[in-house]
């Protein structure tokens, strides 16, 4: 009893959370009077919700790669402060007339997701309650005398594919050309790009099973220089197309499969990584826009301001455009809440658009639109939309494709579908084994879950298709796969991350 009275109680993490959100609220009322109006309200209150989830993950309660921690990082910038830094930066997206005051309808979203995150965190919880007492009944274990032939198959011919590629546009210099010129000769490569850039994570696929029984491979330094190889892969097998979101992700991959099947990965790295892919991101932006232009950036800040004039990619618009859908979202409430609104709901075409994207033209010539006329129709009006010549290419997020097809009152229904996908991801890791062959493939599907949030259906489904579908044939062809009566201690994956390591790597 006494001892029980000497301990002082845990603060709670959303406690932690409300401080941390109302002191930048506070900081930002002080400092500019844009910031006293009630937008700022919802928008709190959306921050507190979800960077509860941010702070227990920083607390250690949740395994580094858990969906719910890093959801709740990315929703803290997403919900939170995206918003505040429209309103103080004075940026917003372009190619429209605007609205005369952004603030209602940022604070109108921010409504919208409070409700929508309340309904994702009951339906996260309600599902992981029905999951809580099902073990997994089966095992994929990786057979090496399959694995080693196949994952060798596998790189020689998504090798073979890539150098074809490079000599088809002219060698590296010439693919670099193509994409940064017009980038119509890439145009129905699809199916060929899925299979050749998966070379890089393949091989690091191969290199994780060679050394999740070496404990000389496992150190820091060796796996280091193993992810700066793993990145230089990477833009040779796709970066250099443009496809900077197929670089980030992949090395979000790359880490992850070091997590689960190496060695674990602290949180300090992995804040060091996201400085680095922050960094990274913004320098590639010029990359995408004006090509080998970008490699003059060492010459300083000055051709760094001229670049960004040009170019347009500015440090704002990588946090608030690429990495954030305040505006797009804020402003589709707008324009679908407008009287004069010519605007007729999709009502599911852009979800019907995104599954018929397999099907290429030459066999469906007249297929369903994606959302890129919904999209351009819903931001410009009835009939703006001229495929090939007028066309609005944003992304508008779990959010905003649901307005797009079914207006406001939806879109908290559409965060069950993220919860259900959070919680099914934390099941099948939690009771996974240890050596099980698909936690391969899990920092793919965790990263699928914020994908769900930040993305559209037509981007989620070339994402599956394009980064997973070659890895899994890989996996799925090389393991043996049974029942099993037992989870093999899978259940302790998330929790015991330290066991997990000494599992691996024979010390128990």
């Amino acid at each position: 009893m006494i001892e029980k009275s000497l301990t002082k109680p845990s603060v709670s993490s959303f406690t932690i959370a409300f401080y941390i959100c109302t002191i930048i609220v506070i900081w930002y009322i002080g400092t500019n009077e844009q910031f006293f109006h009630w937008f700022v309200i919802p928008v709190l209150l959306c921050g507190v919700l979800i960077t509860g989830d941010a702070v227990e993950w920083l607390r250690g309660r949740m395994d580094t790669f858990d969906p719910v921690g890093i959801l709740g990082l990315l929703g803290f910038h997403f919900f939170f402060l995206a918003p505040l830094l429209h309103v103080s930066w004075d940026y917003w997206m372009g190619y429209i007339i605007p609205p005369q005051d952004w603030r209602p309808w940022l604070g109108g979203m921010a409504l919208l997701n409070f409700v929508g995150l309340l309904f994702y965190r009951t339906s996260r919880n309600f599902y992981s309650k029905h999951f809580k007492d099902k073990s997994e009944k089966s095992y994929w274990r990786l057979d090496k005398r399959r694995f080693v032939p196949i994952t060798g198959i596998a790189l020689i011919v998504t090798g073979i594919l890539q150098a074809w590629l490079y000599v088809q546009q002219g060698g590296i210099l010439g693919y670099i050309n193509t994409f940064t010129s017009t980038g119509k000769a890439f145009e129905g490569m699809g199916w060929l790009f899925v299979i050749s850039e998966s070379f890089p994570i393949i091989a690091m696929i191969g290199f994780a099973v060679y050394a999740s029984k070496r404990k000389g491979m496992q150190s820091w330094l060796i796996l280091l220089i193993v992810l700066a190889v793993f990145f230089i892969l990477q833009m040779f097998f796709g970066g250099f197309r443009g496809s900077r979101s197929n670089t980030v992700w992949a090395l979000f991959w790359a880490v992850g499969i070091i997590n689960f099947w190496i060695r674990p990965v602290s949180r300090k790295l992995i804040f060091v990584g996201l400085t680095a892919l922050v960094l990274f991101m913004y320098i590639y932006g010029f990359y995408k826009t004006a090509g080998l232009e970008a490699l003059n950036l060492s010459e300083g800040p000055d051709y760094r301001l001229e670049l960004e004039q040009h170019t347009g990619r500015t440090f704002e618009g990588l946090l608030l455009g690429d990495l954030g859908r305040s505006d797009v979202q804020a402003f589709l409430l707008y324009r679908l809440t407008d009287q004069e609104s010519d605007y007729n709901y999709a009502l599911g075409r852009t979800y019907l658009g995104a599954a018929v994207l397999l099907i290429p033209k030459s066999v469906w010539a007249d297929r369903p639109d994606t959302k890129i006329k919904e999209g351009t129709e819903a931001l410009r009006g009835a009939g703006s939309y001229i495929p090939g010549v007028e066309k609005a290419s944003n992304v508008y997020g779990l959010a905003g494709e649901t307005m797009l097809n079914f207006g406001l009152f939806l879109v908290p229904f559409a965060f069950i579908i993220l919860g259900v996908a959070v919680s099914i991801v934390r099941h099948y890791i939690s009771v996974w084994a240890p050596t099980d062959a698909r936690l391969l493939l899990v920092p793919l599907i965790v990263n699928l879950c914020f994908t769900i949030l930040t993305s559209d259906s037509d981007n989620l489904l070339f994402f599956v298709i394009k980064s997973g579908f070659i890895p899994f044939l890989v996996i799925m062809l090389s393991s043996i796969r049974r029942m099993t009566t037992s989870d093999y201690g899978g259940g302790h994956v998330l929790l015991h991350k330290e066991e997990t390591y000494m599992v691996q790597t024979g010390a128990m």
